[in-house]
């Protein structure tokens, strides 16, 4: 079990840099576009993405280090808490991107901007279609054959909570891209313009719970909490 729990950790790695170049190609067209076409709900979306693209960082790193240091006698239980460092670090920048959002977005309320909508959906599309290839790559555990082998690798991914706090960026990105699309076609067709700082108050707020949950959950495995 522990040579499979290995392999899944190599197997996650390799997942996770795919997943890193997706999400920075995104990232960064969706912050151009955000900033061309005046979407709070799109700038949202790509500021969120970052957040998530900082965490899969973190995490690439985390595993590197993890495997030249798994020999290392510098570390008296071994070098999984690394990752687990590495999620909690994670959390925190996602918890202040969360707030700059709602705050971003309030502004944008009181001081409304005139929003191009056609571009604004299109990259939102496109985000929201990374967003589900990287699920898909990340989840990845449809081509086992056989259905021991898919339990195993479930059970040695939970232990990996550095590539389940990316997962879930990753996810939490997804959802608030469905979020951005659906203010910018409500503008558009019925004139709803206020969603559109609606849903960057909405993807904020799902930013603030997310670290929120991550933080408590890194926090009691790094201080041995039962």
């Amino acid at each position: 079990m522990h040579e499979h729990h290995n392999k899944i950790t190599s197997e996650n790695e390799k997942k996770t840099l795919v997943v890193i170049l997706f999400t920075l190609i995104a990232m960064i067209a969706e912050i151009l576009y955000g900033y061309l076409t005046n979407s709070m709900a799109l700038l949202a979306d790509g500021y969120h993405m970052g957040t998530h693209a900082l965490a899969l960082c973190l995490t690439f790193t985390a595993y590197v280090l993890t495997r030249k240091l798994a020999d290392s006698d510098k570390f008296k239980n071994g070098t999984d808490k690394i990752g687990t460092l590495t999620a909690y670090t994670s959390s925190l920048f996602l918890g202040f991107t969360g707030i700059w959002i709602i705050v971003e977005a309030i502004m944008r309320f009181i001081n409304p901007l005139e929003i191009q909508f056609n571009e604004a959906i299109l990259v939102a599309i496109i985000g929201l279609v990374v967003n589900a290839v990287c699920i898909l790559i990340m989840e990845g555990n449809h081509s086992h054959k056989h259905h021991q082998e898919h339990h195993d690798e479930e059970c040695a991914n939970d232990k990996d909570y550095n590539f389940k706090a990316a997962y879930y960026h990753i996810l939490a990105d997804a959802l608030t891209s469905v979020f951005a699309i659906i203010a910018l076609i409500a503008g558009k067709y019925f004139g709803l313009y206020y969603l559109d700082s609606l849903i960057g108050v909405l993807g904020g707020i799902l930013i603030l719970k997310w670290a929120a949950g991550l933080i408590t959950n890194t926090v009691k495995i790094l201080v041995d909490m039962k």
